[in-house]
């Protein structure tokens, strides 16, 4: 019998490369007779180091997703493998999203050069995120603290902070830092020979789908469904709310929304918050409700109105 062949696109950064090993290594442990080869798709943000991330471009959403999406619909690749933020919230015509794998941690890290965490930070201390959430809320904690856009990779991001010239801390997501096998139990990272301080940020509201891969597919593919075995159906409704209070919302990675969905007894609990503009004070919302769609309805229309 002639063994099934599936091609896996990814981009190919460090932590694309670990997340998309983990689809592979599931998906052959659920069917040890499929063959699965890697394709590296380069990006327009890969390609783009200087594209303000931070800001609405002429190139719109997707730039860390839309040439994969592109080899799909080509036919050069069978899947493509996303962290499920990255994904804008309307899926392109002919595709779907077949899987979304369990999540891991949803927390932010701040990542700083200084011990005691936000608090310990300096008085006008260069923080380097390009993330409007995480600058406006961390604005709103620290006004004094000066936000810089940050490009490049994790361990880039790691390094940059660790020299000590433009930042003196970073913030990055506990999943990919996990994924990437940094033990995140103690407070430290070395990182080229200085010892950078961890804080885990309970309090900020992640991105919508943070913590989450995605794997997309042609929906016309027959073999969709060897992607089922990946399916995690209690994260998926979560990161649904989540992605619809993005689009009840009308914003791409540019808007400044924190939001988490939890499950509790079989409602969705929603939270919310969301900074307008730079001079704006953060609002905050919260709805339970027994469908993705009905939470994320209240509270978008509660952001909207507040």
């Amino acid at each position: 019998m002639e063994r099934q062949k599936l091609i896996l696109g990814t981009r190919g950064s460090e932590l694309a490369l670990a997340q998309s090993k983990l689809v592979a290594d599931e998906l052959k442990t659920a069917n040890p007779s499929l063959l699965i080869e890697q394709k590296i798709i380069t990006t327009t943000g890969d390609a783009s180091t200087t594209l303000p991330l931070h800001e609405p471009t002429v190139e719109g959403a997707g730039v860390f997703t839309r040439q994969l999406e592109q080899a799909l619909l080509k036919g050069e690749i069978d899947l493509a493998v996303h962290s499920l933020k990255d994904l804008p919230v309307e899926t392109p015509p002919g595709l779907v999203l077949a899987a979304i794998l369990p999540r891991a941690p949803v927390d932010d890290l701040l990542i700083s050069l200084h011990t005691g965490g936000i608090e310990g930070l300096p008085l006008g201390a260069n923080i380097g995120t390009s993330s409007p959430r995480r600058a406006l809320l961390l604005k709103a904690r620290r006004p004094d603290l000066s936000i810089l856009p940050i490009r490049g990779n994790v361990p880039t991001r790691l390094q940059k902070v660790a020299a000590g010239v433009d930042y003196d801390a970073t913030l990055l997501a506990a999943a990919g830092l996990g994924r990437l096998g940094l033990d995140l139990s103690k407070d430290v990272i070395p990182v080229d020979g200085e010892t950078l301080w961890l804080e885990r940020l309970g309090w900020m509201l992640p991105a919508p789908g943070q913590g989450a891969i995605a794997v997309e597919t042609r929906q016309d593919d027959p073999r969709v469904d060897l992607l089922h075995v990946l399916h995690h159906e209690a994260t998926a409704c979560c990161v649904t709310a989540e992605r619809l209070v993005l689009k009840y919302l009308g914003g791409g990675c540019h808007l400044a929304l924190g939001v988490l969905a939890v499950l509790t007894e079989g409602n969705i609990f929603l939270r919310a918050v969301f900074v307008p503009n730079e001079t704006s004070v953060p609002r905050s919302a919260c709805a339970t409700a027994p469908t993705p769609a009905a939470a994320a309805r209240l509270v978008a229309d509660q952001l909207h109105f507040l």
